[in-house]
């Protein structure tokens, strides 16, 4: 008998892909065979974001493509789109079944009933209790440990807690597990994705520091990288924990949002420009060699150039390593959608292309002051016109002339110079 196939699809965040290897997983243990998302497939799973109308707009693109290529298949729908939108999104020529974000853990078994069930499983995520246990084993140098889902904070711009709940995670006892079953599968790094990874704690009465505590005690995996964490949560604890622990490495994406208090005001954020400064000095303090990536909205709604500046001269006086940087999206729903003085797309577009451009200065600048020293390197298995490619401990891209022996292991290395494609050769 031929196995049946199955292809996934993904959209948004790292925490979605942590999802959807674990979804995988599922379908794996019932004898589907995994293939590309471009081939025929009996079963298509899109793991949706809805944080851009630009990124549902992908989701419905691509329902559509795989109802082409593959008509008699079965398309099941999830993630952040098919929890806020789930009528919409069933009513979509093509689409056998939504499936809403508390569910997740259960498609394979939701699929062989969906027709006694009907094509919408979608419960209130707002009574959600439970954290769906993910991490991702596609990749066997890193992987992604979902450690934390929802949030708490109300945000005037972000359909998060609308499609994720509220904040919830799994006890540490279960994530160490976790990370040991990554451990054996040979993975060196581990990368904490959640919603909001800083607040894990708020449904087990327990604290993010302990929980980077224990992880660090698991046998074989030799580096942690935070994914995510909000500025007012990345206390001087935090940062003396990882200071103590080797496997806890020198990279930080702290969010921004704006630079301009009164924006940051308009969006409900939980700190001012002040507060934000004095963490990334202080990660510099503490770490002068660390990696400090920024996300920044441009284009909220009343922002003036005057706000906009004030968002520019700060990342730029602060010397951060990168920039995210994302155009404001207006979401139903949320209290931004109805605030006066829209900024037109034209001036938000110019002025992500004003903050790219300084994104690109930052990034050469931060490689460049470091050119010369010596780093650990964790190498990947791609190869690429003859060069394989890895991260520093501190997040630098370097690319060295293609050797096998070097795939899934950490090695020292010389920085040396920056390339135009945004990495820098290694040198051994």
């Amino acid at each position: 008998m031929t196995p049946l196939r199955v292809a996934f699809y993904t959209l948004g965040c790292k925490l979605n892909f942590s999802e959807t290897s674990t979804i995988a997983r599922q379908f794996a243990e019932r004898g589907y065979v995994r293939v590309e998302p471009t081939e025929q497939a009996d079963v298509y799973v899109l793991n949706t974001c809805s944080v851009t109308e630009q990124v549902n707009r992908k989701c419905r693109q691509a329902i559509h493509r795989f109802h082409t290529l593959a008509p008699q298949s079965k398309v099941v729908v999830t993630g952040c789109y098919a929890q806020l939108q789930a009528k919409q999104v069933a009513e979509i020529e093509g689409v056998t079944l939504v499936v809403g974000q508390d569910e997740k853990a259960n498609i394979p078994a939701l699929l062989e009933t969906a027709d006694q069930h009907g094509r919408v499983r979608c419960a209130d995520i707002a009574q959600a209790m439970g954290c769906v246990p993910a991490f991702s084993l596609g990749d066997r140098t890193r992987s992604f440990l979902k450690v934390q889902d929802g949030c708490d904070y109300r945000c005037s711009y972000c359909t998060i807690p609308l499609a994720r709940g509220h904040s919830r995670n799994q006890p540490i006892a279960q994530l160490v597990e976790q990370a040991q079953t990554i451990a054996q599968r040979g993975v060196r790094e581990i990368i904490l994705t959640g919603v909001n990874t800083g607040d894990f704690g708020r449904s087990t009465g327990e604290r993010f520091v302990d929980l980077l505590r224990a992880l660090v005690q698991v046998p074989d995996i030799e580096r942690y990288r935070i994914s995510s964490i909000e500025p007012n949560l990345l206390t001087d604890e935090v940062l003396e924990v990882c200071l103590q622990s080797p496997k806890l490495l020198p990279h930080f994406h702290i969010p921004l949002q704006s630079g301009s208090d009164r924006v940051l005001g308009l969006m409900r954020r939980r700190y001012r420009s002040a507060l934000f400064a004095q963490r990334v000095e202080r990660v510099r303090e503490l770490m002068p060699q660390a990696f400090v990536g920024v996300d920044v909205i441009v284009g909220f709604p009343s922002e003036t150039e005057a706000d906009f500046m004030a968002s520019y001269q700060l990342l730029e006086s602060l010397q951060v390593s990168y920039l995210h940087v994302f155009p404001y999206s207006l979401r139903p729903n949320t209290p931004a959608a109805a605030m006066p003085d829209q900024v037109p797309a034209a001036v938000s577009r110019q002025r992500v292309d004003q903050l790219t451009e300084l994104s690109k200065r930052l990034h050469e600048q931060f490689c460049d002051n470091q050119r010369g020293t010596t780093h650990s390197v964790l190498w990947e298995s791609a190869r690429r016109n003859g060069q394989m490619f890895g991260f520093t401990e501190n997040y630098i891209k370097v690319a060295a002339p293609y050797d096998s022996q070097l795939v899934n292991t950490i090695a020292s290395i010389t920085l040396g110079e920056y390339q135009p494609q945004g990495h820098c050769l290694a040198q051994f």
